[in-house]
């Protein structure tokens, strides 16, 4: 009979030990908050272009930006 040492190491249901479960989470949460943070300042920025509830008049508040939009077009183009 062949004695083999086997060392098992203790595993959670993810497989990782406690040292890399901590890493991971570090990495997970520090990621999560830096997309959050980037998604908060895009809805800012496309809130400030152009609201996502109207004023009392409506988008027609908006018409002049076309027509300078398209004033910018003519001179580029």
């Amino acid at each position: 009979m062949a004695s083999g040492i086997t060392t098992e190491r203790p595993s959670s249901l993810s497989g990782l030990t406690e040292p890399e479960a901590k890493e991971f989470h570090a990495i997970f949460l520090t990621s999560f908050i830096i997309f959050t943070a980037i998604a908060v300042v895009a809805h800012i920025l496309v809130w400030l272009w152009r609201p996502w509830l109207p004023g009392p008049k409506g988008y027609a508040l908006l018409d002049g930006v076309t027509h300078a939009a398209h004033g910018l077009v003519s001179m580029i183009g």
